[in-house]
């Protein structure tokens, strides 16, 4: 078969052959998140064995890195417990399996605004405001091979999703004398920015990665048009990796490999496999983009490459 375009005439397979040479694309798996979602899709993980497990599923499915929130097992809400963390951790560690463990230190950080006087400030139900200390003190424990860390301040949907700059430095600084690859979690250009700046003013190891965040309300919408725009923003050199939520999942899958970078899916981000469709497991999510990534020619990462890729 021949491949036509813009005045030159080659064939299928060395058209392959000239995209497979762009490196391997990383798969990072959101397990489970901290929004309320067990009950839109009961496949979403609560216990730490659950998550445990789709971890394990996911990475045979083609991720190389697993991002974990904990929830209470019993009622599926947000937990930040370190029994939790701490028993997903051993679990996947004592399957040998090679995937990366990436832990979040995104809770304690939202505020509701109320309209009514007298005016103030109160935490969303379920959840308090944590210290970067806090935040971070499951990390600095279990010394997992990366965690994120929200370089944004933003409203997130109704609420408000605070991550000051002055607690950014304080926990960047906790993260990296525990030996931690940072995952700079950025929701709009400005944070792309500040993500930049902070790394410039070495406040933020050149290590550190990003993982451009895109359709989340009110972030930056998860067009290629503005995918473009954030990836500029990011100093040179940078691995990144991008996801978008919902509908959005797939096409940025294809997107993001497109531009260069890894992606991320899982049902921290997205419930469905298809419209309409409910994902049976992360694992199933994780196989349909390995799926889009190989049908684009590309490779999917192993865990090996994303360690050497990512931690050095």
């Amino acid at each position: 078969m021949l491949f036509i375009h813009a005045g030159f005439v080659t064939s299928i397979p060395a058209l392959a052959l000239h995209m497979s040479k762009r490196p391997p694309v990383i798969i990072s798996c959101a397990l489970t998140g901290a929004g309320d979602t067990r009950a839109k899709n009961p496949a979403v993980p609560a216990s730490p064995r659950e998550i445990a497990d789709q971890a394990i599923d996911a990475a045979r499915a083609g991720a190389s890195i697993v991002h974990i929130h904990v929830r209470e097992p019993k009622t599926g809400k947000p937990s930040t417990k370190f029994a939790y963390y701490e028993e997903v951790v051993q679990r996947i560690r004592a399957s040998r399996s090679d995937v990366l463990i990436n832990l979040t230190t995104g809770p304690g950080t939202m505020l509701t605004v109320p309209t009514e006087a007298p005016f103030r400030v109160v935490s969303i139900p379920d959840a308090e405001l944590m210290t970067p200390h806090e935040r971070v003190a499951h990390v600095v424990s279990l010394k997992p091979d990366i965690c994120s860390l929200d370089v944004a301040t933003m409203s997130f949907g109704d609420a408000v999703f605070i991550n000051p700059a002055n607690h950014l430095r304080e926990m960047a600084a906790q993260i990296h004398a525990s030996g931690v690859t940072m995952e700079l979690e950025v929701f709009d250009l400005g944070h792309a920015r500040l993500a930049s700046h902070l790394i410039a003013t070495g406040a933020i190891p050149k290590s550190a990665y990003f993982q451009l965040c895109m359709s989340v309300p009110w972030g930056a919408p998860a067009t290629p048009t503005v995918l473009v725009e954030m990836q500029r923003l990011l100093p040179t050199g940078s691995h990144w990796s991008a996801f978008g939520i919902g509908s959005d999942q797939f096409p940025m899958v294809a997107t993001a490999a497109i531009l260069g970078g890894h992606v991320r899916v899982g049902l921290e981000d997205n419930l469905y496999v298809s419209p309409g469709k409910l994902a049976r497991d992360n694992a199933e999510l994780v196989a349909k983009a390995a799926r889009i990534i190989e049908d684009l020619g590309y490779d999917v990462a192993t865990p090996d490459h994303a360690r050497t890729t990512l931690l050095g």
